[in-house]
């Protein structure tokens, strides 16, 4: 289209087609000003909704505002309300005065809109109107290219997505910024672990432990979290996945990287592996005995009891759970030096091999306590307890009666100075415990006891009472009553702990 084209006469088209028009001629950066002329007429028969020739004198086309230029021609536009849809596809003449003053009403909500900011509109007698009317076009041209507005509004059916959404201002950047992180405290950064959680109704239903890398992502049913935006956050933050589902994360403890780590064999569980700590009596700079290190669990444990002054000897008789055990420590430490800072102590010696016929492995060593776990403990009893000091215990963990039964008898057959001083089985009982909600989703309510007239009239109204209950209004302290009951998933039986004591005979 050249620039030095003028366009001066009138046009009768219809507004669709006016304000294409417009656009196509507000795209040419040459041309200072643009006239229209556009009469919209309504699709009846008869003269006024003829499409005969614009140059009519006796219906004069009125001229249409100045279009502003470089108008975008399919741009982003604002949304359209449900009151402007309907009063769109209605004509002039079924509106009601009602609509008409919410049409009004609405208009003045624009025009006092914070900063004088207003969006280009057009009016609806221009729209459905049966005679000659303008077209208003108002707002600067600094307003709509900011916005990103659309010109032809109208297919306005469509609304802004959430892709279409900014990125944060500068308010709400500074009141992050502005969060102090307490003395010794430490953000989440590369290379250390991250357990990921999704909590509904109560229950876990998603947990995933992972290293936090750099352009990595985590995946999940509910979506994924790219772990740049879990990094340089403190522990503990709330992030939406992808999908709009928030996603808690913070650091493992020790029990929870036992539980997910990588393991081969079945592990000991963090509540036995305290238990037999305490059953031992493990304290920093001890000297530890693990016979069967499995994937690794009871050797982190043990690890962290003896502290940097203490040693454990872990050994393992199968090739692939002695490896299993060393990455799994391995993989604690490194996360453990970039968490605090600081390395965890390298206390743990894991070594392959058979103590029923490894006894010069033990050569020199003087153990304060023993763990064994393993399938026939009474076979190794009489390599190690030579080398544990006298009246500190000796802890076994078994999973079966039937392997006790023979523990003891092997011991009175070999006549070893122990004495099983007890034999327990630690039990977790996990509770439920919050308000009691009704079946349609509100608070129960306490009910006081009354008379029994009382009673009848309150059963009477008693929709009147569960409307009540059901607002969202603050309820005095104790005035809500609470469900408290064993959660129905519990876990079940992991193994006996045996306490055998070393003693002089």
């Amino acid at each position: 289209m050249s620039s030095s084209l003028q366009l001066k006469q009138a046009l009768v088209v219809t507004h669709r087609l006016a304000r294409l028009c417009v656009a196509l001629r507000g795209n040419c950066q040459g041309c200072p000003k643009l006239n229209v002329t556009a009469s919209v007429r309504g699709f009846g028969t008869g003269a006024a909704g003829s499409g005969e020739d614009g140059n009519n004198s006796e219906n004069p086309a009125p001229k249409v505002p100045p279009f502003p230029l470089q108008a975008p021609l399919f741009g982003r536009r604002r949304s359209l309300s449900p009151l402007e849809r309907v009063s769109r596809l209605l004509p002039q003449e079924s509106l009601s005065p009602e609509v008409w003053q919410l049409i009004e009403d609405k208009k003045e909500d624009d025009n006092d809109r914070p900063g004088g900011a207003q969006t280009d509109k057009v009016p609806v007698e221009a729209l459905h109107g049966d005679t000659h009317t303008h077209q208003e076009v108002e707002g600067s041209q600094g307003d709509i290219q900011r916005r990103g507005e659309e010109v032809d509004s109208v297919s306005a059916g469509d609304s802004l997505t959430a892709a279409d959404a900014g990125p944060l201002t500068e308010s709400t950047e500074s009141a992050q910024d502005a969060r102090v992180c307490l003395p010794g405290e430490r953000l989440l950064s590369y290379g250390e672990l991250v357990l990921a959680e999704r909590r509904k109704k109560k229950r876990i239903a998603f947990q995933k432990m992972f290293t936090l890398e750099k352009d990595a992502k985590l995946f999940s049913p509910w979506g994924w979290i790219p772990h740049n935006a879990i990094a340089e956050h403190p522990s503990g933050p709330s992030l939406h996945t992808s999908l709009g589902v928030p996603m808690s994360l913070r650091r493992p403890s020790l029990e929870e990287f036992t539980l997910y780590m990588k393991r081969g064999p079945a592990i000991t569980y963090p509540k036995d592996c305290a238990a037999m700590a305490m059953m031992m009596d493990v304290s920093e700079g001890d000297c530890v005995l693990e016979s069967g290190s499995g994937s690794g669990a009871l050797s982190l444990f043990l690890s962290r009891a003896v502290g940097s002054k203490g040693r454990v000897l872990s050994v393992e008789v199968r090739d692939d759970h002695h490896k299993r055990a060393r990455l799994n420590y391995k993989h604690w430490r490194r996360s453990w030096s970039v968490r605090r800072g600081e390395d965890w102590p390298d206390n743990v010696q894991f070594h392959k091999a058979d103590l029923q016929t490894a006894g010069s492995l033990l050569t020199g060593w003087g153990f304060n306590s023993i763990a064994l776990d393993m399938l026939d403990p009474q076979l190794v009893l009489p390599v190690v307890i030579p080398h544990l000091h006298p009246g500190a215990v000796c802890a076994v963990y078994l999973a079966n009666v039937t392997q006790i039964v023979e523990l003891l008898e092997g011991i009175h057959c070999s006549k070893l100075p122990l004495v099983c001083e007890r034999v327990i089985e630690v039990q977790y009982r996990d509770w439920y415990l919050g308000p009691s909600f009704r079946k349609d989703g509100s608070l129960n309510s306490k009910r006081a006891p009354t008379e029994e007239g009382q009673e009848e009239e309150e059963d009477e109204s008693n929709g009147e009472g569960k409307d009540k209950a059901s607002s969202p209004g603050p309820r005095p302290f104790g005035s809500v009553p609470y469900v408290a009951r064993p959660h129905p998933e519990q876990l079940g039986h992991t193994a006996f702990l045996v306490r055998l004591r070393k003693i002089w005979k």
